[in-house]
C-alpha cells in the first residue's frame, strides 16, 4: 500500500529552496556592492608639478625651444595599473609642434610613480594675432602679457596615459587618464610667465 503523501515536508522542502534562494541573491548583491565600492577600476590621478624651457630662440618671427615637464601619476586602483601609448604633446594654436613617447610600465596599487619628459620643440612660426592676458586667464597663440613682461607665446601641453588594470585576476578594465595645461611663454627671455592645468 502507498504511503500517502505528507503536506508538512513539501512546506519544509518549499521553504528550504526560499531561504537558499534568498541567500544567492544576497550573496550576488554583497559581491556587486564590494566590487563597485573596492574593486571598481579608477582612472589614473595625473598632475603636473613643474615645466621648464631649458632653451629659448626667437629669429625672424619664429620660435624654437627645448621643453622639460614632470608629471605625478597615482594609481588609487587596488590593482597594478599597466600602462602603454603614453605621450606628451604640445600644441600651438590647435597644431602640434612637438611630442614625446613616454615608455610602458606598471604602477602598484596606492602607488605614485614620475614621470619625466624633454624633448626639444623645432621652429615654428608665431602667429600674428595679439591680446592681453591676465594671471587667471589668458588666450592662445602670441599674447601681450603686460608692459613689463611684453609679448608672450601660450603653448598646450598634454599628457595622456592609456592603460588597463585587471581586477581579482580575472577581469581587466581599459582606462584612460589625461592632464592638459597651458603654458605662457615670455619671448624676452624663455621664461614660464604663467601655468594653468
Amino acid at each position: 500500500m502507498a504511503k500517502p503523501y505528507s503536506s508538512s515536508s513539501s512546506q519544509t522542502n518549499l521553504a528550504s529552496c526560499a531561504v537558499a534562494a534568498i541567500f544567492i541573491v544576497f550573496l550576488i548583491i554583497a559581491s556587486v556592492t564590494v566590487y563597485l565600492t573596492v574593486f571598481r577600476p579608477r582612472d589614473p590621478e595625473i598632475s603636473v608639478t613643474n615645466v621648464k624651457v631649458l632653451s629659448f630662440s626667437i629669429a625672424n618671427s619664429s620660435v624654437s625651444f627645448t621643453y622639460s615637464q614632470l608629471s605625478v601619476v597615482r594609481n588609487p586602483n587596488r590593482a597594478a595599473f599597466s600602462h602603454y601609448n603614453n605621450r606628451v604633446q604640445l600644441f600651438y594654436y590647435g597644431n602640434r609642434i612637438g611630442f614625446i613617447f613616454i615608455p610602458a610600465g606598471e604602477i602598484e596599487p596606492g602607488r605614485t610613480k614620475r614621470m619625466a619628459a624633454s624633448f626639444s620643440v623645432e621652429s615654428f612660426p608665431l602667429a600674428a594675432s595679439a591680446s592681453r592676458i591676465s594671471a587667471d586667464d589668458f588666450g592662445t597663440g602670441l599674447v601681450e602679457a603686460d608692459s613689463r613682461v611684453g609679448s608672450t607665446v601660450e603653448i598646450e601641453s598634454k599628457l595622456e596615459m592609456a592603460g588597463r588594470v585587471r581586477v581579482l585576476g580575472l577581469f581587466t578594465h581599459q582606462i584612460v587618464a589625461k592632464s592638459s595645461c597651458r603654458i605662457a611663454i615670455s619671448t624676452s627671455d624663455g621664461s614660464i610667465v604663467a601655468v594653468r592645468c
